[in-house]
């Protein structure tokens, strides 16, 4: 089997990530749920990339299997979703993070797993909502461009976070907030997220994949 295993999903599709590591270097497989790393630790892999992983359809990645593979030499790197708030609890011990997310949670600015929750088609991966801190971090960008003002961008955020993680839209949260925001500060921050808002989740996935191949090119040669 080839030395990367990289667990994937929702967060950037696999014709991206293919785009920096190959089939041939690199094992893709489906988010992980329990279990998953310590199998890809017994099965020889010598890097582990950790981007998506179950939340509540399984029982999810735990920690004491990261900590099995560290121990067994396994470089294993995490961002974007599951892979970022693994690497935040288990930085100290050796785990790799990287990105935006894992820095928000490694600081303490995140918290809850329901910051990048959502829900996938379980045979093509899409996703079928909009993770929580996307909606946050694109806010917060809006809001830096004058799009919106701090009150709205609060009380945008608020509806949001008040939906049940596989509900969640740009579109389900402006609705929830017409009645306290501005028609035209939500066509404003429509116009913004569809022009120039950012998919944090997918940003983060491409720059723990770009780390891993350097990796490789370094360690497994």
């Amino acid at each position: 089997m080839p030395e990367i295993v990289v667990f994937l999903g929702p967060s950037v599709s696999r014709d991206k990530a293919e785009q920096i590591l190959s089939a041939s270097q690199a094992d893709f497989r489906p988010p992980a749920k329990r279990g998953d790393i310590f199998r890809a630790a017994e099965e020889g892999a010598k890097i582990i990339c950790l981007i998506d992983g179950v939340f509540f359809q399984d029982c999810s990645v735990a920690h004491k299997e990261v900590l099995y593979a560290m121990e067994k030499g396994v470089k294993v790197i995490g961002a974007s979703s599951m892979g970022a708030l693994r690497a935040s609890e288990l930085d100290v011990y050796g785990m790799i993070g990287v990105g935006e997310i894992y820095q928000a949670y490694r600081s303490g600015r995140l918290v809850s797993d329901d910051e990048v929750a959502l829900i996938f088609d379980p045979f093509t991966w899409e996703p079928r909502s909009e993770p929580l801190v996307n909606i946050r971090f694109n806010l917060e960008l809006a809001e830096q461009r004058g799009i919106i003002d701090a009150a709205a961008r609060d009380e945008l955020f608020r509806c949001a976070q008040s939906q049940y993680f596989p509900e969640r839209t740009y579109e389900r949260m402006m609705h929830s907030a017409e009645d306290r925001v501005a028609a035209k500060t939500l066509q404003r921050l429509r116009e913004f997220l569809k022009e120039n808002g950012r998919d944090f989740k997918k940003e983060d996935a491409m720059a723990a994949l770009q780390v891993t191949k350097e990796m490789a090119n370094g360690d497994c040669k």
